[in-house]
């Protein structure tokens, strides 16, 4: 969930209580990424901190066979791999789910070898802050995660979401590793058996959600992007998906949708139609991705001149949830907090 929405927005799932009492959850994406590199426990816990309801975790597999938290499996622009010469010969290229890449795959890598990385700021540009804590963090695993999130909760007094991705899922399995399955016994292991302990599973595939349908009674989420179709359903859309059928058909397998901005909101800041076809479906509707930063933000929420500086995040969030979505992913918790709260204009950068 990488490109600017429409409205710069980005869903996110909350959990203050063993029930959801919030009108849109917040959920912090990839941790508190607006603050701290990425998938880093830095991240989450910053996340956490400044009141994110769930914490987002992206899974790839090592080659070892343990679920890490990377938005990709390709790790040369979030680590500092590049500069390891003793991995230098493991810099390949291959294409995934229709795209070419070249770099260096968590899945080439044994879980003590990731241990040797260090995490880095992935867009130094944008957020030349954010790299005072390059070098600091680990890559760190799904149970790492967990604990760390039971650390908190034991902290605050409060239940905190988690909310992973299946990242490529088929892609893997072809490569021998089966995410899903390493998935859900960490998770009952964890205590998330039922619809309603805070957890949502996410994926931009519809197979892995449909094997997962009959194995378990948390909350599973179809992802969908403005074009384009999941990747493992060939001649299948997301818009076919988002029509009033695909909705219908989507709610025998998932609980939610977590779509584009541009799905739910229209370019007059208006909700679409999706919004109510979804509720009608029985599906909750999270929208990605809400960045605070101008360059992410329509030209109306723009504050300034400086493409990298904050725009009107405040404002962002509001449209959303006078939109009537269920929830927003974000990459600034602490401004997304603020605005949902009435405090926004006491949120300084």
């Amino acid at each position: 969930m990488l490109r600017p929405l429409g409205i710069g927005l980005v869903l996110l799932g909350a959990v203050q209580n063993p029930t959801e009492s919030v009108a849109q959850i917040l959920i912090a994406h990839r941790g508190a990424s607006g603050e701290r590199p990425e998938h880093t426990l830095a991240a989450y816990e910053r996340a956490i901190d400044v009141g994110a309801d769930f914490i987002e975790p992206d899974l790839v597999p090592t080659r070892d066979g343990v679920l890490v938290a990377r938005h990709e499996n390709e790790i040369s622009g979030t680590t500092d791999v590049a500069d390891h010469p003793e991995f230098a010969s493991r810099r390949k290229t291959v294409t995934i789910d229709g795209e070419t890449l070249t770099g260096w795959f968590t899945e080439d890598f044994t879980l003590a070898e990731l241990r040797t990385l260090r995490a880095r700021e992935r867009l130094p540009q944008v957020r030349p802050a954010n790299t005072r804590f390059d070098g600091l963090s680990q890559v760190p695993t799904f149970a790492e995660v967990l604990t760390l999130v039971r650390a908190k909760e034991a902290e605050t007094g409060r239940r905190i979401g988690i909310y992973p991705e299946l990242k490529h899922p088929a892609w893997f399995a072809a490569q021998g590793s089966d995410t899903a399955a390493m998935l859900l016994p960490m998770l009952d292991k964890a205590g998330y058996r039922t619809a309603q302990d805070p957890v949502f599973i996410q994926s931009f595939e519809a197979g892995p959600l449909e094997r997962l349908r009959p194995l378990t009674k948390v909350r599973l989420v179809q992802l969908m992007a403005s074009a384009g179709g999941p990747p493992d359903r060939a001649g299948a859309t997301f818009a076919e998906m988002a029509s009033d059928a695909g909705l219908k058909k989507l709610a025998r397998s998932v609980d939610a949708i977590g779509v584009e901005a541009s799905m739910a909101l229209g370019a007059d800041s208006k909700p679409t139609p999706l919004i109510a076809a979804a509720h009608a479906a029985g599906l909750k509707v999270h929208v990605w991705t809400l960045r605070c930063e101008n360059v992410f933000l329509p030209p109306a929420l723009r504050v300034g001149t400086d493409p990298n500086a904050k725009g009107d995040c405040a404002k962002a969030w509001k449209l959303l949830a006078a939109a009537g979505v269920d929830g927003v992913f974000t990459d600034n918790p602490r401004e997304a907090h603020a605005a949902r709260s009435g405090t926004a204009a006491a949120v300084q950068r």
